[in-house]
Parts: structure tokens; C-alpha cells; sequence
């Protein structure tokens, strides 16, 4: 449920508005990138995304039925933890199995399990047996998939793709600029296609199918960032 102000033990001073963001922004509470919704202080310049504002204490994932995740402001230990999902980094808020051991983001405990807006459908897994479109690899996080096996997309490539791209802004929050541009499919699915005009249509539906997914990796899977994103993908 959203609420339109909210109160936070991870930043009890004042009270945090619910707002729609078109440009990106770091968390607070997970220390990753997020667009779109989000919770805000605008006295304190403190942004929280949804998941990481609105979390449950306990938490249950379907790809990890034996697991009890409990909802933690830190990572347990002293030692550099990963987020079995996306395979980068925990360094604030999570989901923690205390006794499997295993970590998750919020935004990648929440991902949705398919992401459809009536063109194209994409499903999320644990393991894809065929190669990802970025890396070329299989199985190295979670991936999703479309409903027509064309586009396969890891989640770990896709923050790859934004961190490579908005290193300036995962530093600090500062008025400096950085690059926005993604890196494109263009190549990869030009050697798949022999005729320009599937070709122009695949890349169109791989865009498309980008475009979802992150979205759902910022923290916003119902958002359309046709402003943004679609600019990243026609940069790129």
C-alpha cells in the first residue's frame, strides 16, 4: 500500500513524502540507484525507494521456499556480502536468511515475477539455460525472459549497465553530471535478424523489453520512463 507521507526509523527526524522522480536517484537505505516513485525528505535531501520505505519484517521468496528472510538497515558480519540476485554488493538495507545465509535487495526481493504492458511479457528466473543478450553468458544471476525466448536479460548485466553508465552518481549526490547513455543491443541483434526490417523490430521489442526491465531493477516496475530510459536506449 502507498501512503502519501510516511514515518522511518532509519531517518525518524522528519516525515517522508511519497513523489514520482523522472531522474535518477541513489537510496538511502540500500545505498542502490532507483527512479520513479519514491519516498522523500525534503528538508534533508534523504530518499528512500518504496521497497526499502515500505518493507516487511519477515519476508518469504518463492525461488527460495526454505528461506526466512528478516528485513535488516545493515548487512550481518564484517565481511562483504552479495545479493544472491543481482550478484552485487549489500551495503545497507536488506532481506537476510540467517539461516542459509543468503541476501537479497529489497528492489531485487520485490522484482516482479513477469512484467507485461500487453506487447511483451518477460518472466523472471533463477537460472536461464540460454545466454544473456549483454554478456553472452548463462545462469550468472537472475535473469528475465521473455515469453518468446528472444530476449533474455540478466539482472547483474542490467545494474552493470547502469553503475558503467552513472558511476559519477552512484559516488555521491552532487549536481555533477553523468552520462546516461546504456549500452546498446543493436550488435547482437543485428546478427540474429538478416533483414533490416526485422532487425529494426527486433531492436525495437529488445528495447522495449530493456526498458521493463529496468524499470523493475530501479524500483519501479509500473512506471513507464518513456522520457528517460527511452532516451538511454536511443543514445546508446
Amino acid at each position: 500500500m502507498k501512503y502519501s507521507e510516511i514515518t522511518h526509523d532509519s531517518h525518524p527526524q522528519h516525515r517522508l513524502r511519497s513523489e514520482h522522480s523522472e531522474f535518477p536517484f541513489k537510496c538511502d537505505g540500500c545505498k542502490e540507484v532507483g527512479i520513479g516513485s519514491r519516498y522523500k525528505c525534503t528538508m534533508c535531501d534523504f530518499d528512500l525507494h518504496m521497497q526499502c520505505a515500505i518493507s516487511s519484517p519477515a519476508f518469504s521468496h518463492s525461488f527460495y521456499t526454505k528461506c526466512s528472510f528478516q528485513f535488516l538497515f545493515r548487512p550481518p558480519g564484517d565481511k562483504p556480502r552479495l545479493c544472491n540476485a543481482c550478484e552485487r554488493e549489500v551495503t545497507g538495507f536488506l532481506y537476510h536468511c540467517k539461516d542459509c545465509g543468503f541476501d537479497l535487495h529489497p528492489c531485487c526481493a520485490k522484482l516482479p515475477m513477469v512484467l507485461d504492458d500487453g506487447e511483451i511479457k518477460l518472466y523472471l528466473y533463477k537460472k536461464v539455460s540460454a545466454s544473456c543478450q549483454k554478456c553472452g553468458r548463462k545462469g550468472r544471476s537472475w535473469s528475465y525472459r521473455s515469453s518468446c525466448k528472444k530476449y533474455n536479460l540478466h539482472v547483474a548485466c542490467v545494474k552493470d549497465m547502469l553503475v558503467e553508465n552513472w558511476q559519477g552518481y552512484l559516488g555521491e549526490k552532487s549536481a555533477r553530471k553523468f552520462d546516461t547513455r546504456i549500452p546498446s543491443l543493436k550488435n547482437t541483434l543485428l546478427t540474429h535478424n538478416k533483414s533490416k526490417s526485422k532487425a529494426r523490430k527486433g531492436l525495437e521489442m529488445a528495447g522495449l523489453a530493456l526498458q521493463f526491465v529496468i524499470s523493475a531493477v530501479l524500483g519501479d516496475p509500473t512506471t513507464v520512463l518513456a522520457g528517460v530510459i527511452g532516451t538511454m536506449i536511443s543514445k546508446a
